[in-house]
């Protein structure tokens, strides 16, 4: 009996493409973070202005929550 041998190329295009879904999975679970934490900054806010100040401050992308 002999053994076949695949070649290295099908496993790596195999890991990058589990690689590539895990990546994915975790820009939507940071994105999906992002905006609760846009709503939670927005829902605390006396007004526009501190909103945008305090997300400002935090580094948050209100524009994020306008592309969802």
């Amino acid at each position: 009996m002999t053994w076949a041998r695949h070649s290295g190329s099908s496993s790596a295009h195999d890991e990058d493409s589990r690689m590539g879904v895990l990546r994915a999975e975790e820009a939507e679970r940071l994105a999906a973070e992002h905006c609760r934490a846009l709503v939670t900054v927005a829902g605390h806010s006396t007004n526009a202005r501190e909103c945008t100040e305090l997300l400002d401050m935090l580094g948050l992308d209100a524009g994020l929550w306008r592309e969802r």
